[in-house]
């Protein structure tokens, strides 16, 4: 072969070479979730109860992943959850059996996740990578009483209740948690005014993963189970790192 057509025979098999696979490029770890919510065609109404019809079109999702404490039983927790969508926000409805509810502190941005509480995790446009002290994601703990905080810029607790429309309603030991989450950019800035959600259409994809803290009374969090599996030691670590989400694609 000429010393041209070999040059040429390289550059081809550079040109072609297959690439890599997404696995290997990708932010998120292996075995994400992924789940297809639809879209309704206008705002729900937020009220614990989620009769819309809209939500007959919608998945289970099970919460079944414990990630701290030790084994429980059926009656101490079962979780499920689903998603729908408008143009304004997601919607997230989730089913959770617990047989004791403990809120045992009153000021809401003091050791909020040792409380019962319901956790979301939203990453705006599924880019993975770490959202500790930044907003590439939000971390929204949802208290008992629908506040709902996360950590700021600055470090320290803030309350982002103007995020999320929450209510839930309890049925013996069944409870039914329904919530409308506006969805922003990580352009979002603590405090400001000028904070506008996106706009949400067909196609979009974000990242999206929920927990339950479950505390029957002791001093911290008897157990924190979630909605997708934590390789490795740290499986609490999704309030830093925004690449163990599932993956929530918005379909018609």
């Amino acid at each position: 072969m000429s010393e041209r057509a070999c040059g040429l025979a390289i550059a081809a098999a550079v040109l072609f070479a297959p690439m890599p696979a997404a696995a290997d490029r990708s932010t998120h770890d292996a075995g994400r979730s992924e789940y297809r919510a639809p879209r309704a065609k206008r705002a729900l109404h937020v009220d614990g109860v989620a009769d819309e019809p809209v939500w007959q079109r919608a998945s289970w999702r099970p919460i079944t992943y414990r990630w701290l404490g030790t084994e429980y039983s059926a009656e101490d927790f079962q979780g499920r959850f689903k998603v729908v969508w408008t143009h304004a926000k997601i919607y997230i409805v989730v089913e959770v059996v617990d047989d004791i509810l403990f809120d045992s502190h009153r000021d809401p941005l003091v050791q909020y996740w040792d409380d019962d509480c319901l956790e979301i995790f939203v990453d705006e446009d599924y880019s993975g990578g770490n959202h500790q002290y930044n907003h590439n994601a939000f971390a929204y703990h949802m208290s008992l009483d629908n506040r709902a905080i996360d950590i700021g810029t600055d470090e320290r607790p803030h309350e982002y209740t103007h995020h999320v429309e929450s209510r839930w309603r309890a049925h013996g030991n069944k409870l039914t948690w329904e919530l409308g989450i506006d969805i922003y950019t990580d352009a979002y800035v603590d405090g400001s005014s000028k904070n506008v959600p996106v706009k949400l259409s067909a196609g979009k994809v974000l990242g999206l993963m929920l927990a339950w803290c479950d505390n029957d009374g002791s001093e911290i969090r008897e157990n924190f189970i979630g909605s997708e599996s934590a390789p490795g030691e740290h499986k609490d670590r999704g309030w830093i790192d925004s690449g163990i989400f599932g993956r929530l694609t918005l379909v018609k």
